[in-house]
């Protein structure tokens, strides 16, 4: 019978998060064990999978990019394939791609409080294979790799032209000379417009049930660029990732105290980029307020560019039916199309699909309290990466990351063997981890973990404030309950 393999750490994910936990990992606790299974058969995470025309950030890349190794590409608003190569050559230039086992998908990941081990279900290259660990560590998203969210409409299949979901573009679709109709209002919707006219397509029209606050931003940071050189490299990558940080910080708590203010900036630079016949109330005011779901950026206005130039239409209406050559609108219009693009989000999965039991219990996330937007409540030597909804997925990451490590290294030194989150009896499970009213993040409700009314039970979507909490709070907080027991299984396992 072959020995079961051992590792004192687990991670999950090869994306930015995943190799982010893995840099620290390697940096600050040097002497533990440790691999990343990635599912998929490449680095690069959410940056790997979509392929489709114009992916590109939606945060700058100076705070979307790794803290240890800053940015130094051409734009702040990187393409797709930009920022793959950059997880990539970041993974190799540290070591953390020898670490990477790819085509590793864990199924199951089951807790023994006795035994104070992870046993890890999984498959590699189609075979099911079984591991221990000692502390798991998910950087898997939340995201469902395997299946977009497409809404069900009447006579789909009368179409006679191509329906794509923008997760699995076709890489053998030309669009040169069709007339194309992106379904959607959303980051991808947006990104995808203009860079189908880039493409060639003779006219995109978006559809959106509702419109979605746009902003323009400029792909190259002129003051980054000027900093750059007045300072030293160092110091100036320093500068530029928090002048960014406070930025965003300084425009989400203008946006949630004073939201006119923000809605008739944001009015006001579309009119500049639209001139004054477009009906910006119609297509472009939605119904809520900034930040109650994500802006969306268009570097250099691209999409505006392509709005007033007339290659590209914004259309405000729902779906009657489909119909053979297009789209038939409840108002009677009916758009003619060759290609219909569904850009109508993505679909969420908690813990990368794996199943999650303690002591034989099955954990559903949905009824656990959020620790520091970390771990998650009665489940020991766990931990999670989750980025912020309102500025750079990374920046919490990374603090997570690092907290992570520290976290191990302080119960290394005090010989402890599991550390659990306890929430005091009575605590309300209060809104989700996701404070936003986006449609996948509603859809998703029932899955995604609470947080309560205070800290550390309270997501704090602040990166300053974070920071401060993670770097220098107390592990030994009186909420983290440690164990001590040694049951001599690790050493059997190892």
């Amino acid at each position: 019978m072959s020995q079961v393999e051992h590792l004192d750490v687990l991670i999950v994910g090869a994306g930015l998060s995943g190799v982010d936990a893995g840099y620290w990992l390697k940096t600050k606790s040097p002497d533990r064990t440790w691999a990343i299974f990635e599912a998929r058969d490449a680095i690069g995470g959410t940056w790997d999978l979509f392929r489709y025309p114009g992916i590109r950030s939606d945060s700058d890349m100076t705070t979307l990019g790794f803290p240890f190794r800053p940015w130094h590409g051409e734009k702040a608003i990187a393409d797709g394939a930009d920022i793959r190569d950059y997880i990539e050559d970041t993974a190799r230039e540290f070591g953390i791609d020898r670490k990477i086992r790819m085509r590793h998908r864990v199924t199951d990941a089951a807790w023994s409080s006795t035994d104070a081990l992870w046993t890890i279900s999984y498959v590699a290259d189609g075979e099911p294979r079984r591991m221990t660990c000692s502390f798991l560590f998910l950087c898997s998203g939340y995201y469902d790799y395997q299946e977009g969210y497409s809404p069900t409409w009447p006579a789909l299949d009368t179409f006679d032209g191509d329906v794509v979901h923008p997760q699995f573009w076709p890489e053998d679709l030309s669009v040169i000379g069709k007339r194309v109709v992106v379904i959607g209002s959303g980051a991808t919707a947006v990104t995808l417009v203009p860079a189908l006219i880039t493409k060639g397509a003779a006219h995109v029209t978006m559809l959106q049930r509702s419109p979605t606050y746009i902003v323009s931003k400029p792909a190259h940071d002129e003051r980054g660029e000027k900093l750059r050189s007045r300072l030293p490299a160092g110091i100036a990558d320093a500068a530029i990732r928090w002048k960014n940080i406070g930025y965003s910080i300084l425009v989400y708590n203008v946006s949630r105290r004073k939201p006119d203010v923000v809605k008739h900036k944001i009015a006001a630079q579309q009119k500049d980029l639209l001139g004054p016949d477009f009906d910006i109330a119609r297509h472009l005011t939605p119904k809520y307020n900034p930040w109650d779901q994500r802006l969306c950026l268009v570097p250099d206005g691209d999409l505006f560019t392509a709005l007033r130039a007339g290659q590209a239409t914004i259309v405000t209406d729902q779906i009657e039916r489909f119909t053979p050559e297009g789209v038939r609108l409840q108002s009677g219009e009916e758009l003619k199309a060759d290609i219909v693009v569904t850009a109508t989000g993505l679909k969420l999965k908690m813990m990368g699909g794996a199943s999650i039991t303690v002591d034989g219990k099955t954990v559903e996330p949905g009824m656990r309290l959020l620790y520091k937007g970390a771990m998650l409540e009665g489940v020991p030597n766990f931990a999670f990466a989750v980025g912020y909804t309102n500025a750079s997925w990374t920046l919490k990451c990374d603090l997570t990351s690092q907290y992570v490590s520290r976290l191990l290294n302080h119960m290394a030194a005090h010989g402890q063997y599991s550390a659990t989150p306890i929430a005091p009896e009575g605590a309300a499970l209060e809104e989700s981890m996701l404070d936003l009213q986006s449609g996948y993040v509603k859809r998703a409700q029932n899955m995604l973990p609470r947080q309560g009314d205070k800290a550390p039970w309270k997501t704090h979507q602040n990166y300053v404030r974070d920071l401060l909490a993670f770097r220098t709070g107390r592990i030994d907080d009186g909420v983290l309950q440690f164990d001590t027991r040694d049951t001599g299984v690790r050493e059997q396992a190892a």
